[in-house]
C-alpha cells in the first residue's frame, strides 16, 4: 500500500532560522501586507488622517484658547506631534493584528505558514506592512501640520527614527495580539483596553510634569510615552524626557517584543491546528 506524505506547516523549524534569508518569500509576504492596506486606502489611510484632523480641531477649539502655552509652545503645536505618533502606532498595530486575525478567522493562515519561510522571515514580512502603513500616515499628517500650522520638524532625522521605531514596536505588539486573538471581539478587547489607553495616557495631550507622582513614575515605564515624547522632540524641539534615553528604552522594548513574536512563530503558538 503506497504511503502518503503528510504536509505540516513550516513554523520556522529547520536549518534556516537566522541563516540564508528566503528573499523572494520575504518580499512576497511584505508586498502582500503593503498591498492589503493600500487596496483599501480610504479605510486604512484616509480615515486615520480625518481622525487626526478632528482631534486637532476639537482640542484646539475646546481647550487651546484656555490652555495657554505648554513648555514654551502653543497648545496646538504641543499636541500635534503626539497626535501624529498616536495615529502611527495605532495604524501599525491594526495592520499586523488584523492581517493575522482575518487569516485565522477565514482559515487561510496555513497559506502563510506552509511556504518555506522561517519565523524570522515571517516577523519581518508582517513588520514591513505595519511600518510602511505607519510611515505613509506619518508623512501625510506631517504635510498637514506644515500646511495648517506651519510646523517644520526641528530635528527631522530624529523624528523619522522615532516614527520608524514606534511603527516597528506597535507592529510587533500587533503580531502578538493577532496570534493571541482567535476572534474579532477578542481583538477589539485588546485594542480598547490595552492599545488605546497606552496611546491616550502617554503624554499625547499633556505634559507628564502635571501628573501626580505615582502616575508620573508609571508613565516613565511605558515605552509609548518615550515614543511620543521623542517624536515631539524631533518635530518641535521640546520634550519631557531625555530623547536619547527614550530612544534606547523604546529600542530595547521593541527588540524584546520582536523576539517574543519570533519565538511564538517558531513554536507555532496558537497557530497550529
Amino acid at each position: 500500500m503506497p504511503q502518503t506524505k503528510q504536509i505540516t506547516p513550516n513554523f520556522g523549524h529547520g536549518d534556516r532560522r537566522f541563516g540564508a534569508v528566503n528573499w523572494l518569500g520575504l518580499q512576497t509576504l511584505a508586498k502582500r501586507e503593503i498591498l492589503r492596506f493600500a487596496n483599501v486606502w480610504t479605510q486604512t489611510l484616509l480615515a486615520p488622517l480625518v481622525t487626526a484632523g478632528l482631534f486637532m480641531l476639537i482640542f484646539t477649539i475646546a481647550i487651546g484658547s484656555k490652555r495657554g502655552d505648554v513648555m514654551g509652545v502653543s497648545f496646538s503645536t504641543f499636541i500635534a506631534p503626539g497626535i501624529l505618533m498616536m495615529t502611527v502606532i495605532q495604524n501599525a498595530f491594526a495592520n499586523t493584528s488584523s492581517s493575522l486575525v482575518i487569516s485565522k478567522v477565514q482559515g487561510n493562515i496555513v497559506d502563510t505558514l506552509m511556504p518555506p519561510l522561517s519565523a524570522f522571515e515571517l516577523v519581518l514580512g508582517y513588520l514591513a506592512g505595519g511600518v510602511a502603513r505607519g510611515l505613509v500616515v506619518a508623512m501625510a499628517i506631517g504635510l498637514g501640520l506644515w500646511a495648517v500650522l506651519g510646523i517644520v520638524p526641528a530635528h527631522p532625522f530624529v523624528a523619522l527614527a522615532f516614527v520608524i521605531l514606534g511603527a516597528t514596536f506597535m507592529s510587533a505588539v500587533g503580531i502578538l495580539a493577532g496570534i493571541i486573538a482567535n476572534k474579532f471581539d477578542q481583538m477589539a478587547a485588546i485594542t480598547n483596553f490595552i492599545v488605546t489607553p497606552l496611546a491616550f495616557l502617554s503624554g499625547t495631550f499633556y505634559s507628564v510634569e502635571a501628573l501626580p507622582p505615582v502616575l508620573y513614575q508609571i508613565t516613565h515605564l511605558n515605552p509609548v510615552f518615550y515614543l511620543i515624547d521623542g517624536a515631539r522632540w524631533g518635530i518641535i524641539g521640546v520634550s519631557d524626557s531625555n530623547p536619547m534615553f527614550g530612544f534606547g528604552f523604546a529600542l530595547v522594548s521593541t527588540l524584546a517584543i520582536c523576539t517574543l513574536a519570533w519565538a511564538w512563530f517558531h513554536r507555532g503558538y496558537r497557530l497550529k491546528a
